[in-house]
Formats: C-alpha cells, sequence, structure tokens
C-alpha cells in the first residue's frame, strides 16, 4: 500500500513539473483574431468579428502591417477586414502584425 501510494505522490509531482514547464509556453503563443475594424486611432483600434466579439489591440512600435498600400497603421481605416496577430499574455493586448484581407462576400455593409 505504502508502495502504491509513493508511485502515486511521484506521477503527481512529475505531472506538475510539466504542467510548470509547458503551460508558459502556451500562455505566450501567438493568437491570431479575424474581423473588421470597429474603430481605429494612433494607438489602438477595435476589431469586431461579426459574431458577437469585439477585440481591442494597441498600436507596438514595429508593428507589421501587410497588404499592397496598406503597410502601416495609419494607412489602415474603418471597415478594413484585418486578422490580427497577439500574444495571450498581453494585457492590453498588442497587435504584432495586421493582415489585411479581402471584404467577405457575406459583407452587409
Amino acid at each position: 500500500m505504502r508502495k502504491v501510494a509513493s508511485h502515486l505522490a511521484l506521477g503527481a509531482a512529475g505531472l506538475l513539473v510539466a504542467c510548470c514547464l509547458l503551460l508558459p509556453g502556451l500562455a505566450s503563443a501567438d493568437k491570431d483574431f479575424t474581423g473588421r475594424i470597429d474603430k481605429i486611432s494612433k494607438k489602438k483600434m477595435i476589431v469586431d468579428n461579426r459574431m458577437g466579439d469585439k477585440l481591442t489591440f494597441v498600436y507596438v512600435n514595429g508593428v507589421t502591417v501587410v497588404e499592397g498600400e496598406k503597410a502601416e497603421w495609419s494607412k489602415l481605416k474603418k471597415k478594413d477586414w484585418v486578422t490580427v496577430t497577439w500574444k495571450m499574455i498581453d494585457n492590453p493586448r498588442k497587435a504584432y502584425k495586421v493582415v489585411v484581407i479581402p471584404n467577405p462576400k457575406s459583407d452587409d455593409d
């Protein structure tokens, strides 16, 4: 009985160490959010995915904006469709990469 308990304790300790090593890596993973720009300023933008989610992203020096003539934050405008890359650990969310995408065909506006 004592041997089984010690094996369970050792297994639990191993699981705890594995979680401690893996979770920070998962938390810092890059995330993408796609939607239409609802509001934008020099310092932040609000993106609406049209399914009830709106996320606010703040400007980061060196943000990469990808798409032809809109190769910088100041060229983005309301109603542009974008995919924003950010990290889960950011608070507030920081926009590290913004990709301008074509408007979906189902857009009512």
